[in-house]
């Protein structure tokens, strides 16, 4: 875990021509968010930490950002594609209702 001062080194970036929301520490890549964007859906497919970052809530962390910024946009479902994701919606029933109906 993480002091608060020391969580301002942290950057969120939404890599709209690579689909992926990426996090990193100090400079340093430290996990990845993949998704696809239909335009009324997003699709999170993988998330994925380096190994040597394992381990801190990284993974979390980039979910946490990337669900954020669509509930902010405000225009689109999130599909749960990686089972990380459906982990962390299971565990956060607070952002369900941003889940896609099917």
């Amino acid at each position: 875990m993480t002091s608060p001062a020391a969580a301002t080194d942290f950057v969120l970036v939404n890599e709209k021509d690579a689909g992926r929301f990426t996090l990193t520490r100090g400079g340093v890549l430290v996990s990845v968010l993949d998704y696809r964007d239909d335009g009324s859906t997003v699709a999170l497919t993988r998330a994925f930490t380096i190994p040597t970052y394992r381990g801190h809530g990284y993974a979390a962390m980039v979910t946490a950002g990337a669900v954020a910024d669509i509930e902010t946009r405000g225009d689109r479902r999130v599909d749960p594609v990686c089972w990380y994701v459906a982990e962390w919606f299971e565990d956060h029933p607070e952002k369900q209702h941003l889940l896609r109906t099917r």
